[in-house]
């Protein structure tokens, strides 16, 4: 949706072109490899405490199919297949007894597909797209449809979008706390596990605007409501009597983000892109997001991309750290990552685009790679380094 923005920016208003059929081809094709590694000292597995690291190896394939029916409309078909592995320190304490717990590490697959119909005629998009994903412990089918109209200048746009995800989820419970008889969630473990749901239902509304040669912006609001299985089953609590139980959290959520984005053309060789996001729900969470980014275009083939985004947070009403709940709140967690607290994300890209191709290579259009270090607040502990590279064949 946000590609909309940069799509009327270089618009320019013309008579819809002349078309001939064309079969499905492909258009593009994208390769993604990532590598994230993070530490910290509050892993709400143990409570609020313990270690938090982990390492995630990701690879993402896109294939872009195009194709153009009798009456000139394009349809573009996207097959993405997303692949991550990971090992986690913090998941392996769910049952420290054993050489490895379930969750220790696991491969996490999340294949979708989508199909999008544009009429340049009624300068109008729509599309579906379906989307699969499984680990160790939740199966998690979607769907979201959306549409867009572009205005007669081709200068704004408004773009409607909705989806459903509905996830299954496997609950594993900390070793120390399963009933007589209850399963560890483990392969080959044939003892019972309990299985809840947990549903997402999202909508999205936004308008993109080319201000003047130089300025585009961008709004969005995109609420969302999740019911089910909230908390997290395998994520210790201990009150402040020492007793033990595992976290405890309403069977619903509200969420409403609101964002803003603009960009600024500097020259031929800077643009300056940011953004704006803030975010309520209704368990009591607000945060602020800015971001900053800066494409320098050194040659006519290379640029760079420093960027830098600061975020702050408050926490839930249900948040308290380690050994503070009481035994008669009625909900509770020690989970940081929805605790208050600030933080920075910051880094470099740098993209190669040479006329003819890479290594004289025609098809290979472009390479990326983007480093980004992230920071929670002092005393935390928490930090995390990221590693990205990008290649797109056309």
């Amino acid at each position: 949706m946000l590609l909309s923005l940069w799509r009327a920016g270089y618009a320019q208003q013309t008579a819809a072109p002349a078309y001939e059929k064309r079969k499905l081809q492909v258009a593009e094709v994208n390769l993604v490899s990532s590598y994230y590694e993070q530490g910290g000292k509050n892993s709400a597995v143990t409570g609020g405490i313990g270690s938090e690291y982990l390492r995630d190896y990701a690879q993402s394939f896109d294939l872009v199919l195009k194709s153009t029916d009798r009456r000139n409309r394009e349809h573009t078909v996207v097959f993405d297949f997303n692949l991550d592995h990971y090992t986690s320190a913090s998941s392996d304490q769910i049952d420290p007894l054993t050489v490895s717990s379930a969750s220790r590490s696991d491969t996490h697959i999340y294949p979708a597909i989508s199909w999008n119909v544009r009429d340049d005629v009624r300068r109008v998009t729509k599309g579906i797209s379906l989307a699969y994903s499984t680990e160790y412990d939740y199966k998690s089918y979607g769907v979201n449809l959306n549409f867009s109209k572009l205005s007669a200048d081709n200068n704004r746009e408004v773009s409607l979008k909705a989806g459903a995800f509905f996830d299954t989820w496997t609950v594993i419970l900390p070793a120390e706390l399963r009933p007589e008889g209850y399963g560890s969630g483990a392969h080959g473990d044939r003892d019972p596990v309990d299985h809840k749901p947990r549903n997402s239902y999202n909508l999205g509304l936004s308008v993109s605007q080319v201000i003047n040669k130089r300025l585009q912006a961008f709004f969005t609001v995109e609420p969302a409501f999740q019911q089910g299985l909230l908390s997290t089953p395998f994520h210790r609590m201990y009150f402040n009597d020492g007793s033990e139980t595992v976290e405890r959290l309403p069977g619903s959520r509200l969420k409403l983000p609101v964002g803003l984005r603009l960009h600024y053309f500097l020259g031929d060789r800077f643009i300056v892109r940011t953004f704006y996001r803030y975010y309520i729900d209704n368990w009591g969470m607000k945060a602020h997001t800015v971001n900053l980014e800066l494409p320098i275009k050194v040659t006519s083939f290379v640029s760079l991309s420093p960027f830098y985004r600061y975020s702050n947070q408050t926490a839930v009403r249900y948040f308290a750290p380690y050994g503070e709940h009481k035994p008669t709140d009625r909900y509770y967690t020690s989970d940081y990552d929805i605790s208050g607290f600030h933080s920075q994300f910051f880094g470099m890209g740098i993209r190669l685009a040479p006329p003819g191709g890479l290594l004289g290579i025609g098809h290979w259009q472009s390479v990326e790679l983007r480093y980004g270090r992230y920071n929670r607040s002092a005393g935390m502990g928490m930090q995390a380094n990221s590693l990205t590279l990008l290649a797109k064949f056309k």
